[in-house]
């Protein structure tokens, strides 16, 4: 594979060798792994389009882009209202 060079702060290299001693790994296999976990903007609407394909045809409903687009937000709402259970259930308890 080859490798090229990329030009950071001292502080930026000093901070990415300590992460990435803490983990065992070099700083090149640190920076790789980062890159891999952030996926580009044509990384995600591809796995958008994807995963509106896939349920398409798995319920066989006929969706278009656009009224994907308008649907509700049920995994948000549903991350939202656990939050808010969790904040609440905090508050009875003190």
């Amino acid at each position: 594979m080859a490798t090229t060079t990329i030009q950071v702060s001292r502080d930026t290299r000093d901070q990415l060798a300590e992460l990435a001693k803490e983990r065992g790994l070099s700083i090149g296999q640190y920076v790789e792994q980062l890159a891999r976990q952030q996926p580009t903007a044509a990384q995600r609407a591809e796995r958008l389009a994807a995963d509106r394909a896939a349920l398409r045809a798995l319920t066989g409903c006929d969706m278009s882009d656009e009224e994907f687009d308008r649907a509700p937000d049920v995994l948000g709402n549903i991350y939202r209202m656990a939050a808010e259970k969790v904040r609440g259930g905090r508050a009875d308890a003190a």
